[in-house]
């Protein structure tokens, strides 16, 4: 069977499975959401457990808690949602809102999320009454077709359509490439170049931007509970997700300080020429990501940098000599590096933020600690960045959080910094069609030339 037949055998099934889904009522399709989500759930530690030894990336009771976690966030996040039918009412402006499925998604899933980005996009793309097509990374194939062979154990359990959720057991560019230019919409999460081709692919297309996550800390900042926090975000899953802190940027004043509290709950500063030049040259060789260094634990980069640390040292901290492309530790680090800078005004530190961007990431996420409201502000005016997470985890929080309104996703929106369509968190909403019922107000005024100019 060559790809050509092979991909449309793939959207026949899948267009037959929606069409007979599109007729369930929306308790209905929110049994059928949550047996998704609870698939995960139930086996995320087997399926934490496969991810970590099929892509040799991330931390073992990490990726369980990521499973395990997102399926509940993102299952509380879309239980008594409306997605069918009557969505609402806008009475002042005379509007029903009616929600409608969008067809087959297709979904192109990265080898750093192999279980959790595809749970997520089948959830959302199900809630809308559509079917969905998932093209994994070659590097996590396995992964994700086991991930989709418990999602469908579970649907068959309630009698959902067959195939309402496929997986490409044996991915290919060209496979992927042809199930986005086949399928309705389509999602790519992960590299450049996929998203690329998602967006050339002639259809609506969502897709992600590089991250690199900024920290600012302000001066009035609570050290105590901002360190362990970023230190959380840091080595989360040995540092692969897009929304890790990757920089902390302090305020000049409280910079030793802050390093101090760092080096006491388990950091180690790399401050000495030699071992900074060493390092640098281990993650960032000629200035590019050094890839066997993702997903590793700090110790082992410290010990290829020739750098003696000990076996429990949780991340580095490395004091970066400029922003921008002074220096390549201002990119994005998929390993747990925090480079280091220092400012003497907040709008210094707005500054350096924006020059580390430039280099990466812009567009994506940056978290601020922070109470003060117009230092806050400040910087959300002027940071070209989708989400500003305050005083929070950003690996779990951006992505959302309980503790915040960011919608659950595995699929972040950098807006057109990104070359993105969406500069929002990935959701059901997306994914649905919404016509408008529009009423006619008799009674409504008609205003004059006179006072719509005036």
């Amino acid at each position: 069977m060559d790809t050509i037949e092979f991909v449309s055998e793939l959207i026949a099934k899948a267009r037959k499975a929606q069409q007979e889904f599109e007729a369930y009522s929306q308790e209905q399709v929110d049994l059928v959401v949550r047996a998704v989500g609870k698939a995960v759930y139930d086996n995320g530690a087997e399926l934490a457990r496969l991810a970590v030894d099929e892509t040799g990336m991330g931390d073992y009771e990490d990726k369980i808690m990521k499973n395990k976690g997102k399926a509940m966030a993102v299952w509380n996040h879309l239980k008594g949602k409306k997605s069918v039918g009557i969505l609402r009412y806008i009475e002042e402006e005379g509007i029903v809102e009616v929600g409608k499925p969008i067809g087959i998604i297709g979904a192109v899933t990265p080898v750093t999320n192999p279980v959790m980005t595809p749970m997520h996009n089948a959830m959302i793309a199900l809630k809308g009454r559509n079917s969905i097509v998932i093209c994994p990374h070659p590097g996590g194939k396995r992964s994700g077709v086991k991930t989709v062979e418990y999602i469908n154990q579970y649907l068959k359990e309630l009698n959902a359509p067959e195939h309402l959720v496929q997986v490409v057991a044996e991915p290919t560019l060209d496979i992927s490439n042809l199930v986005m230019k086949m399928t309705d919409v389509c999602i790519s999460t992960g590299g450049p170049a996929m998203v690329k081709v998602a967006y050339s692919s002639g259809k609506p297309a969502f897709g992600v931007g590089a991250g690199n996550n900024q920290c600012l800390i302000d001066e009035d900042a609570d050290v105590k509970d901002a360190v362990p926090k970023i230190i959380r975000g840091r080595i989360y899953d040995n540092g692969v997700l897009c929304t890790c802190e990757q920089s902390i940027i302090c305020p000049d004043s409280r910079y030793d300080e802050i390093i101090k509290e760092f080096e006491s709950q388990g950091a180690y500063y790399v401050s000495d020429p030699k071992e900074v030049a060493a390092l640098r040259e281990v993650t960032f060789p000629g200035g590019a990501l050094n890839k066997t260094c993702v997903g590793l634990k700090a110790m082992y980069i410290a010990d290829m940098a020739g750098i003696k640390i000990s076996p429990e040292t949780k991340l580095l901290i490395v004091k970066a000599e400029g922003a921008g492309k002074a220096d390549p530790f201002a990119k994005e680090k998929l390993f747990p590096i925090l480079a280091a800078y220092r400012y003497q005004t907040w709008e210094e530190g707005v500054a350096i933020v924006n020059a580390n961007l430039e280099v990466e990431g812009k567009g994506h996420s940056m978290v601020i600690h922070s109470f003060n409201k117009a230092h806050i502000e400040y910087a959300a005016e002027n940071i070209p960045v989708s989400r500003f997470l305050i005083n929070g985890i950003g690996s779990s929080g951006l992505g959302g959080a309980y503790t915040n309104g960011l919608a659950p996703t595995g699929t972040l929106g950098c807006g057109s910094w990104g070359n993105n369509s969406l500069s929002e968190n990935l959701s059901y909403r997306h994914l649905i069609n919404i016509s408008r019922i529009a009423y006619t107000n008799p009674n409504a005024h008609i205003p004059t030339p006179e006072e719509i100019w005036s």
